[in-house]
């Protein structure tokens, strides 16, 4: 890494490694920094980042920047892919209200499995506002990605069929366990799944929401003793706190289910209080406002959908993704309402989940078949689930940069085979 006044530097390499994610078994990897979960990289507001990755496998890949607002060239569009040798610089401006993001290829036709086999790291931004909530902060700060996979019997990744994913990684690591001072944490977690929807629950620890995937909500929200159901890309801000537990107790965080309707409960991660400690840190009534909405001019329809007839394809508004079609010309400057519908509802596979992903901006869950938004759609959005025969209303305001950007499902297998749309912003 380097730094000038106003920019952090940093070289990365894509390359392979062999990785220890279960005990004592070597597992082959594809990798941003040669670890899985990649490096995670600390970025502030209003400071730029520039970032040189190197493709050193044998294979096309490349890099999005999920839930930044960037400049086109460096978005990750799936067609801009960096070649086996090759390297490619990409800007983050950091014009953006604090967040946790992450970053993951997006190469098309490859993301899914690119993914799955260990590409992806977050990338934190710290707001100019942060410094003076007081919130948990250095180690107490923690990144805790979370997610499913397969292993053969050598220790391979299996990316084969979803409902085989058997085994929950976090970190990259099986069944892990993590020492806790009895204090409070602030915990960023992220479901780095390709498909898998998660529903997580802290037991009776004393959780409270205070962001979202596009940055701290207006007030800490009491989610203590609630299921968090988060689907694959979503990101939960939480402080957790632990003060209420002796030295030397456990506390475990689960999961519920493999797909939505299995009741059965997994273990994901094992927190162990080894010592008590002085917790200057605090839980402030008030975090950051959110901006008003203004009034939007244009509305749209989409439909997320499967062709299934032969090999599947996936479609949004009866189309593949076609990278030389424009689907959105959007005038920069504008706010518009987004319907997004899951066609999906009675196929020969039965009913098929979908999520939503808007690259460029967030946007806010205004209603959910006409009914009030879920606890997780709250605050500021980039990604969110979209169950079988429903509908889910957004609002999102364009006013960043110029060029094409993508909207998805979220669920990278479905993406991978096509259901994927292209908007133009345009002055």
């Amino acid at each position: 890494m380097a730094r000038t006044e106003d920019t952090d530097v940093y070289r990365l390499d894509i390359l392979p490694a062999d990785l220890e994610l279960q005990a004592g078994v070597r597992t082959p990897c594809l990798t941003f920094g040669g670890s899985f979960v990649g490096p995670t990289i600390r970025a502030r507001e209003g400071r730029r980042v520039l970032v040189t990755y190197r493709n050193r496998l044998p294979e096309t890949a490349n890099v999005h920047l999920h839930g930044g607002h960037v400049p086109a060239d460096s978005d990750g569009h799936p067609m801009q892919v960096i070649d086996p040798g090759a390297e490619r610089r990409y800007e983050y401006p950091n014009r953006q209200p604090g967040a946790t993001l992450w970053y993951h290829d997006h190469s098309h036709h490859l993301e899914a499995e690119h993914v799955y086999r260990g590409m992806h790291g977050f990338y934190l931004i710290e707001g100019e506002d942060e410094s003076r909530l007081r919130l948990p902060s250095g180690e107490y700060d923690v990144p805790i990605a979370i997610r499913d996979a397969q292993f053969d019997p050598n220790g391979g990744l299996v990316h084969g069929d979803p409902a085989a994913r058997n085994v929950i990684l976090v970190n990259g690591r099986s069944k892990p366990w993590f020492p806790v001072a009895a204090r409070k944490y602030r915990l960023r977690v992220l479901n780095s799944s390709t498909l898998r929807y998660l529903k997580l629950n802290f037991g009776s620890l004393p959780v409270h929401q205070i962001g979202s995937d596009g940055g701290l909500l207006p007030a800490p929200v009491d989610r203590t003793g609630t299921d968090f159901p988060l689907a694959a890309g979503e990101r939960l801000d939480l402080v957790v706190d632990f003060s209420g537990l002796a030295v030397g107790s456990k506390a475990m965080l689960t999961n519920q289910g493999q797909f939505t309707g299995d009741d059965r409960i997994e273990p994901v991660l094992c927190f162990t209080v080894d010592r008590r400690e002085r917790d200057r840190s605090r839980l402030p009534g008030t975090l950051r406002p959110l901006p008003d909405l203004p009034p939007a001019t244009v509305h749209r329809e989409l439909t997320l959908s499967f062709d299934l007839n032969g090999t599947p394809v996936g479609l949004v508004n009866g189309l593949p993704f076609d990278a030389d079609r424009v689907d959105q010309r959007i005038r920069r400057g504008t706010t518009e309402i987004w319907t997004v519908t899951n066609g999906d509802t009675a196929t020969k596979y039965g009913p098929i989940q979908h999520s939503f992903h808007l690259h460029l901006t967030e946007f806010r869950v205004l209603d959910r078949d006409g009914r009030p938004p879920l606890p997780g759609d709250i605050g500021r959005k980039d990604t969110v689930p979209v169950p079988p025969g429903t509908s889910v209303r957004l609002q999102a305001t364009f006013d960043d940069y110029l060029g094409r950007y993508m909207y998805h499902c979220h669920m990278l297998e479905h993406s991978s085979a096509g259901m994927m749309g292209q908007m133009e912003i345009v002055d």
